[in-house]
């Protein structure tokens, strides 16, 4: 394998030269710059990258932790993420949690022995539920600094990317009530974690400044037969004339249902659920979707980790980057 002092001696130069051009500084001028690339990639010259990290203290990798792979929304913040860190030159391992509070501890402790220079991560629905937030602020203190996305840890003092939950099912739930919808149920079956109860608490704030409006909630357990409880409902309330869902599948089987009840769709009901075009292209008629721009979810995530990483040592405050929904309005609604 060639090396920087062969580079540097068959384009007579230094080695700080070649290693300067490689990572483009503006010491090096462009014909420079040019030689170096071309001489390094017709040898297919790659860097040491344990040599670099030894030299750097830097490993140019990011430890990921998300709650569920098989989530397409996850998984799509997951791809912003790895296109986003291999722009800037850096690796991700990937470590899934499943929901787990000890899971989540276990990949943090060990990705935290050397092996990743930060952490992207998605807060597991356990933790959430237990409100157990030490594990973050340890690994912290180890100098390794975490961004959160999505589901965060409001108490742990860390940079943070999110989507504006609460103003978009607030505005979902109001675009019904503009088309004279009087009874708008909200379902959910993420209950327990900060996403889900900023959503709900959005379609409650609009149901309550409309005076003769009542807020009617059904919140599904992991445990329970999702298309069951979603059909109970229909059976039990006639008069149902709008659904906001707070996840895809809820939305799906919503809006299948009603169909399945003889309801015409968007005449009779109206139906928006917090999912992906993907979802909405699976529907018939197609479903108005909330979405929440997974990729660039993962891009800001990793970014901001990115600068963090870099800035070691300097006081940076930390941010919270919100990212705005978009109510893509299809079949499903007037």
């Amino acid at each position: 394998m060639v090396t920087l002092k062969q580079l540097a001696k068959e384009l007579n130069v230094s080695i700080s030269t070649v290693s300067k051009a490689l990572n483009n500084s503006e010491e090096i001028g462009e014909s420079t710059v040019k030689r170096v690339k071309e001489l390094a990639e017709l040898y297919n010259y790659r860097p040491n990258k344990v040599a670099l990290s030894l030299k750097n203290n830097k490993t140019r990798t990011i430890g990921v932790i998300i709650p569920n792979i098989l989530n397409r929304f996850l998984a799509k913040v997951l791809f912003g993420i790895e296109r986003e860190a291999t722009k800037h030159g850096y690796n991700i391992i990937t470590c899934i949690s499943n929901e787990s509070l000890e899971k989540e501890k276990e990949s943090l402790q060990l990705l935290a022995n050397g092996s990743v220079d930060g952490f992207i991560l998605s807060v597991a629905q356990e933790s959430q539920m237990n409100n157990e937030v030490e594990h973050f602020r340890k690994t912290i203190k180890q100098g390794l600094p975490i961004v959160m996305f999505d589901r965060v840890a409001h108490d742990v003092l860390c940079d943070k990317v999110i989507v504006d939950d609460f103003d978009a099912t607030y505005n979902a739930t109001k675009s019904l009530i503009n088309e004279g919808r009087k009874h708008i149920v909200f379902i959910s079956n993420i209950n327990d974690i900060s996403v889900g109860k900023l959503r709900e608490r959005g379609y409650n704030k609009a149901m309550l400044e409309n005076v003769g409006l009542e807020s009617f909630v059904l919140k599904i357990k992991k445990k329970d037969d999702h298309q069951k409880k979603i059909k109970a409902l229909f059976k039990k309330n006639k008069n149902i004339d709008a659904i906001i869902a707070a996840d895809s599948s809820s939305a799906v089987i919503a809006l299948n249902t009603a169909v399945s009840f003889g309801l015409k769709v968007p005449k009779d009901i109206s139906v928006i659920g917090f999912a992906s075009k993907s979802d909405s292209n699976h529907t018939l008629p197609k479903l108005t979707t909330i979405r929440q721009h997974a990729k660039v979810i993962g891009a800001h995530a990793a970014e901001l980790l990115i600068k963090r990483i870099q800035n070691t040592g300097a006081e940076v405050d930390v941010k919270t980057k919100i990212v705005k929904t978009s109510l893509v309005k299809n079949k499903s609604t007037l």
